[in-house]
């Protein structure tokens, strides 16, 4: 599992007094750098390797500014060429939203994707979501 902490921002708060829901999907992609750096160890987006698919996000409770919140991303499936996330976000010991994302090993040279190398597979593989106990899904 991939862990990061986020001090919300005034600015991401919204009239209705709690972060709004557009912030939710920025704040995952940030609980997977490292993934990212997995694919593109510097980050050069002239390197850049994983290209998104699809996302979902799931609101389960409100979050709001002023109390940190914390990012946790999970490998939850692993194919050929592409894999998916799965992710949560809590705030005070409440799981707030959760997401899914797949992404593609993508060579954007030759426009095509690309079968996932064993050395980043074998790294992806030791943050498996089935071998974590933690999540609440």
């Amino acid at each position: 599992m991939f862990k990061k902490v986020i001090e919300p921002r005034v600015s991401e708060t919204d009239g209705a007094g709690h972060i709004n829901n557009t912030v939710i999907p920025v704040w995952f992609e940030s609980g997977r750098d490292d993934i990212f750096r997995m694919f593109t160890p510097d980050l050069a987006f002239q390197n850049w390797r994983c290209v998104l698919l699809k996302m979902d996000v799931e609101f389960t409770s409100q979050l709001f500014y002023g109390t940190s919140v914390n990012v946790q991303t999970w490998i939850n499936r692993i194919g050929n060429k592409s894999f998916e996330v799965y992710e949560e976000i809590s705030q005070s010991n409440t799981v707030c939203a959760k997401g899914r994302a797949t992404y593609v090993n993508y060579d954007f040279v030759l426009q095509q994707s690309e079968v996932i190398p064993d050395e980043i597979r074998e790294e992806l593989e030791k943050h498996l979501y089935m071998s974590n106990k933690t999540a609440s899904e």
